[in-house]
């Protein structure tokens, strides 16, 4: 029963990142062309994806903390509202520049962006409620499936806006808000407060030395660690092994932000790619990362374990990131077989991504204890957060000033970096191990 109820509660949350992903893939791809629709150059653009990750950052360890007093349901039921005004503004961006010009049209967009980042900083929160509901040693399966609903509508999302941009520069935007208006409706009928199952707290004492107490007697609540502490030990203690998975993550994700970031400018630019037809790069990207989060994490994670597999994943991402740019470079006069092997090349992102995220967070949430691990992940989103801020900053500089396919190479140089790092994780201690400040190391 309590599986099942598990089960219940994964699903319903499935369906709400899918459908709020879908609002913020419809607008996400047309960014750049507004933007650039709007005067903005490259560097500009930067900034316009970089206010995003800003409002992350600020935003995602209170929420992380709020939601570990309040519950994670009020936060996701929040978040949903911000993206819903976020859109609309979008929406709002080219009557804007009709009515008062370019440049308000412009500031109305960073406006847009800004409030769109607050209600996006609640990713550690819904990873909080996957680690409530599923046992530690499913975790990372779980965390595929949510992002597996997000792959789908990374899918739908952009063919949905640029289908809509042909009835009106102004559609995919309030397209976007009131799909966000729906799923507030969905979650407020249908999603639960999450609840963590006393079998999986019982599995998850015994991974942190954390004994329950006879008797159900309530057991002490162990001190909890600052916000300003937690984050501090990430980068005084950089060794310990929760603080390098949090690093992990955080440089993996400003390489991936860094290809990011440009990679509708490099579209535009290398292929003649428009707001009618970026949406089907995007599907298919999204297809590629659906199929390997859905089918092929939870296989190839049990093979491997999380440690494995994270390697596994920064490697494919090395790969991806660095061909990128070889075949226009290679196929200089053609652009159809060149597209093909751009294809062919951005196979290994999706892949990378969906084996090295789900497991550094998989890795964090075990290695926390049970009244922190909301905080543990917001601390982890914040430092993501810098590193969505930074990467598409330097990305689209490189590209505006040094060159179009240098972004890539920077991204994949800085990918090798974490390879690296990743070489000094081992994974969480043994069952029922004692060991110092609350954080499992496994013997050598």
């Amino acid at each position: 029963m309590r599986s099942l109820a598990s089960m219940r509660r994964m699903w319903v949350l499935m369906g709400t990142v899918f459908i709020d992903m879908i609002g913020f893939l419809v607008v996400l791809p047309l960014l750049p062309y507004y933007g650039k629709r709007f005067d903005a150059s490259e560097t500009v653009i930067g900034l316009l994806i970089a206010i995003f990750a800003f409002a992350q950052l600020t935003s995602a360890p209170l929420w992380g903390r709020l939601s570990d007093r309040l519950g994670r349901r009020p936060v996701i039921l929040g978040s949903l509202l911000l993206s819903a005004a976020a859109f609309a503004l979008f929406g709002l961006t080219p009557r804007v520049q009709i009515a008062l010009g370019p440049d308000w049209a412009l500031a109305l967009l960073f406006v847009s962006r800004l409030v769109q980042g607050l209600g996006g900083g609640t990713t550690g929160v819904l990873q909080a409620y996957v680690s409530d509901s599923v046992q530690p040693d499913m975790r990372t399966q779980a965390l595929g499936w949510v992002t597996a609903a997000t792959s789908a509508g990374v899918m739908l999302g952009p063919l949905i806006g640029s289908f809509a941009f042909r009835f009106g520069e102004e559609t995919p935007g309030f397209l976007a808000a009131g799909m966000c208006l729906l799923n507030f409706v969905f979650a407020w009928r249908l999603l639960p407060e999450s609840a963590k199952s006393d079998e999986a707290a019982d599995d998850e004492a015994a991974t942190t030395g954390a004994a329950r107490t006879p008797a159900g007697a309530p057991a002490a609540a162990p001190r909890r660690t600052s916000l300003g502490r937690a984050i501090l030990r990430v980068l005084s203690h950089p060794g310990d092994e929760r603080s390098r998975l949090i690093l992990v993550y955080a440089c993996g994700m400003m390489a991936f932000m860094a290809m990011n970031g440009v990679m509708v400018l490099y579209l535009d630019q290398a292929y003649g790619v428009t707001e009618q037809n970026i949406g089907w790069f995007y599907a298919y990207v999204g297809g590629l990362s659906l199929l390997m989060r859905a089918l092929m994490l939870g296989p190839i994670n049990q093979r491997l374990g999380d440690v494995r597999t994270l390697r596994v994943g920064t490697l494919c991402l090395v790969l991806g990131m660095a061909c990128l740019p070889l075949p226009r470079l290679l196929l200089p006069q053609s652009d159809v077989p060149a597209l093909i092997g751009f294809a062919l090349a951005v196979f290994l992102v999706p892949v990378g991504t969906a084996l090295l995220f789900p497991a550094t967070t998989s890795l964090v949430s075990r290695l926390s204890l049970r009244n922190e691990t909301g905080q543990n992940l917001g601390v982890q989103q914040a430092f993501g957060g810098v590193s969505r801020m930074l990467g598409p900053i330097w990305a689209t500089a490189v590209f505006q000033f040094v060159g179009i396919s240098a972004p890539f190479w920077l991204a994949a140089g800085l990918m090798v970096g974490v390879l690296a790092m990743t070489f000094g994780i081992r994974g969480p201690a043994a069952r029922g191990a004692q060991v110092a400040d609350t954080v499992p190391i496994e013997p050598a």
